[in-house]
């Protein structure tokens, strides 16, 4: 399950550059999930949706422009349906760009390739 893959995230991952497709250790989930983008200097966050997910990294689809190499904070919203708990889980996440798709000509369509550096629950209040 999702959960379970970052709770046993590996640090060795926090690598820089791009990472080949068949350096990727890590199972990758396809998961839709809404995705909030906090870009430096933006007056209101970018929305998105995921690609897919794992515990090194995120395929985020949205219109932000993100360099390559630029530090990222996000926000990933697992449903319960996904954590088989009763409410929603917000991750806030910490990583940086390694990959874009500015055209939109890959199978993922427009949007970013993420290294997670950081991590932490948001408990709901």
């Amino acid at each position: 399950m999702v959960l379970a893959a970052f709770a046993r995230r590996d640090p060795s991952h926090d690598r820089g550059g791009t990472v080949p497709e068949e350096a990727r250790t890590g199972k990758r989930f396809p998961l839709e999930l809404p995705i909030k983008i906090h870009k430096e200097g933006a007056s209101a966050d970018a929305k998105g949706t995921t690609g897919d997910l794992s515990a090194a990294g995120v395929y985020i689809r949205a219109d932000a422009a993100l360099e390559i190499g630029s530090p990222v904070e996000f926000e990933i919203t697992l449903p319960p349906d996904v954590t088989g708990g009763r409410e929603s889980v917000v991750i806030q996440c910490k990583g940086r760009v390694v990959r874009a798709d500015p055209t939109g000509t890959s199978a993922e369509g427009k949007g970013v390739a993420c290294v997670i550096d950081s991590y932490e629950f948001v408990r709901n209040s």
